[in-house]
């Protein structure tokens, strides 16, 4: 009795297509429907991963020159291309075709709250807006920007954090890259955080 095995896989050159590396790394990610690390981009072209790494730090580079729609982005999540942030209102027409796509005024308030202070329990998000919040949580949820973050240790309640999604869509790489928040604070609160 033989047993059919599976086809050995080629060993692939990047150097045997046209374009090289680069050409390759554009054809990868323009497919990839989330980002990539480029440890997986070596391993799958058969390339040293810093060779990758600097391939794709001079394809952002030559990007970041050129009068494009679109970017090659390194966020928490890896590379992928996407569309440069002055075209937002072009996509945005596009994608929602008239439907408001955007997140309310309430679910922009309590992901800047997680996000600044997490992990944050809902308890501690609703005390700081000071309005129930979790039907907003659980919808910031179902779009992926906010996770459970584990178990407060005191009160047993579940603890909230932002998820790699939210960076990516902030177009950070991690949350130090937040902005300060001290120069929107009126004057009182920040007289009452100095004492």
């Amino acid at each position: 009795m033989t047993t059919a095995s599976a086809p050995a896989r080629r060993t692939l050159s990047v150097e045997e297509f046209p374009g090289g590396l680069k050409a390759c790394l554009e054809a990868i990610l323009m497919v990839a429907d989330e980002p990539q690390q480029a440890g997986d981009l070596a391993r799958v072209l058969a390339v040293d991963e810093t060779t990758v790494s600097e391939a794709l730090g001079r394809l952002q580079a030559a990007y970041e020159v050129s009068n494009r729609g679109f970017e090659l982005r390194h966020s928490a999540r890896g590379w992928l291309f996407a569309s440069r942030a002055v075209y937002e209102p072009v996509v945005a027409a596009f994608v929602t075709d008239g439907q408001a796509a955007r997140l309310s005024q309430a679910a922009l308030e309590a992901l800047a709250v997680i996000a600044y202070r997490q992990p944050v329990t809902r308890a501690q998000v609703a005390a700081i807006r000071g309005v129930n919040s979790d039907g907003v949580i659980r919808s910031l949820m179902v779009r992926g920007l906010v996770r459970d973050a584990g178990m407060d240790a005191e009160s047993r309640a579940s603890l909230l954090a932002t998820t790699d999604l939210f960076l990516e869509r902030m177009g950070l790489e991690s949350l130090d890259g937040l902005p300060e928040l001290a120069p929107f604070l009126p004057e009182s609160v920040d007289e009452a955080m100095d004492d």
